[in-house]
């Protein structure tokens, strides 16, 4: 049960929704709201049957590959990590969607990378491979961080009204601190089992 409740903040705070709300305003400003409603939940839903997709086939990925856990594990943490700063340090040239004006986003960039980016993929398979007699713990946990980013990002004029710019910054950067710790251990188990091994 601590594992699903760990993995379920984890994924959560790698999708990060609370960073990702003014780039998904920004890509989406010009849509009446009822597209703009549509269009969320349909790149969400591309993000989840990704993240499904690579949380299943993560081992055979693995295999296939011929890649050990502890290579997961380590540039995970270390993606994970540079993630985490951009949260606490964000570049002053604001993020731009590179989307032509009054074009539709399709996949990109809001489904991938904003929130099926590669540390999350990357968490997936090494979570698929550390607990894989827990799938069903891990799909609850993926479904649950999901649920709530699809909440926060539903209602992002409502956030933003709420928190204002400030405020949802210094969420960014608080979960941008707790992610550093995250994936620094991450980091850290990948190569503890490595020298192990």
């Amino acid at each position: 049960m601590t594992e699903m409740i760990s993995a379920t903040v984890l994924l959560f705070l790698i999708m990060d929704p609370l960073g990702n709300l003014p780039i998904f305003m920004s890509v989406l400003k010009h849509l009446e709201p009822k597209r703009r409603r549509a269009i969320v939940i349909r790149e969400l839903l591309i993000a989840l049957l990704l993240m499904l997709l690579f949380l299943f086939a993560g081992e055979k990925i693995l295999s296939f590959l011929n890649l050990r856990s502890e290579t997961v594990s380590i540039s995970g943490g270390i993606i994970m990590f540079l993630i985490a700063i951009k949260m606490i340090f964000p570049s002053q040239e604001g993020s731009s969607s590179g989307l032509p004006a009054g074009e539709e986003p399709f996949l990109v960039p809001l489904a991938i990378p904003l929130v099926a980016g590669p540390s999350i993929l990357a968490t997936l398979m090494l979570l698929s491979h550390q607990y894989p007699h827990q799938i069903n713990h891990l799909v609850l946990a993926l479904l649950i961080a999901w649920g709530m980013s699809v909440f926060i990002l539903m209602q992002s004029s409502l956030f933003i009204r709420l928190l204002g710019d400030k405020g949802v910054n210094a969420l960014e950067r608080l979960m941008g601190l707790l992610l550093v710790m995250l994936s620094t251990q991450m980091f850290l188990d990948g190569v503890r089992s490595y020298l192990r091994g």
